[in-house]
């Protein structure tokens, strides 16, 4: 499994992004092991959302890319949301919701594909995933967002992702905080804000409130904001799955986002440094 893109940034912004769902790189192993092929394993990606963070990252911003595919480990799920169909495990498991559904730490079924693969795994497999993968994302995000808070006293953490098209009423962009847990109230209030500035409708952890990667590493009491975004394909890709004519407007909303937040998490540092 390769290890994650890791983008230190420039130091400009204490802000950290973060895209666990776009990995495009499939070990033959891994295909050899899907019932259905590699197709059937790339329904679960966030297609292209590397791409929309990269203008970001090329202004200075930080960011930890995910290379592993999500069929392989979902980085965005803790180590134990484990389905017993999916992975002949000694240790103690959590069947949370998602993993039950299909969507744990090994997915097992994709939109494509109800059954992915043609057996289980066992502890040792999932392990050298966890090892090559999984831990390397959480440690790369651990110690950017505490660098940034050393520095800064502050940072937050922007969690990106895609979603296929919702149902009718549901917002093309949606903002997680974990109900509260993961950021402060006014940082989600301004994120808020800013994606309505933008030109966009907008809700609040309805119908995703994020996962592991905001739960694990957002702490508002220690000056650390985690928020999820995710985002409607329709409003970056064409009918074919290729950038579409508002790729760029949403690229630049993740970039819009990500300083808008750095810059008034900074504000409200400044006087709290002067005293």
């Amino acid at each position: 499994m390769p290890a994650p893109i890791v983008e230190p940034g420039r130091d400009i912004w204490p802000v950290v992004l973060s895209v666990p769902h776009a990995g495009r790189t499939y070990p033959y192993w891994l295909t050899d092991m899907a019932r259905g092929g590699r197709k059937s394993l790339e329904a679960l990606e966030d297609p292209l959302v590397d791409h929309l963070v990269a203008p970001a990252v090329a202004t200075g911003i930080a960011a930890v890319i995910a290379q592993a595919p999500r069929a392989a480990i979902d980085c965005n799920r803790a180590p134990d949301e484990i389905d017993p169909a999916v992975v002949r495990t000694a240790m103690l498991s959590r069947p949370t919701a998602r993993a039950r559904g299909g969507l744990g730490i090994v997915p097992s079924r994709s939109a494509v594909q109800n059954s992915l693969w043609l057996q289980p795994i066992g502890q040792a497999d999932l392990d050298a995933r966890l090892t090559q993968a999984h831990q390397p994302y959480h440690r790369a995000l651990h110690d950017t967002v505490e660098r940034m808070r050393h520095e800064y006293g502050c940072a937050l953490l922007l969690d990106c992702h895609s979603m296929p098209p919702p149902a009718d009423g549901v917002a093309p962009i949606v903002i997680g905080d974990r109900f509260g847990r993961t950021a402060a109230r006014w940082v989600t209030a301004d994120a808020l804000a800013i994606v309505r500035e933008c030109g966009f409708d907008v809700a609040l952890n309805d119908p995703f409130a994020g996962g592991h990667v905001i739960e694990w590493h957002g702490n508002p009491r220690r000056g650390i904001h985690a928020l999820q975004i995710e985002i409607d394909r329709r409003c970056y890709l064409d009918e074919d799955g290729m950038p579409g004519a508002g790729f760029d407007r949403i690229a630049a909303l993740i970039q819009d986002l990500a300083t808008g937040l750095a810059d008034r998490l900074l504000a409200r540092q400044l006087p709290t440094a002067a005293e």
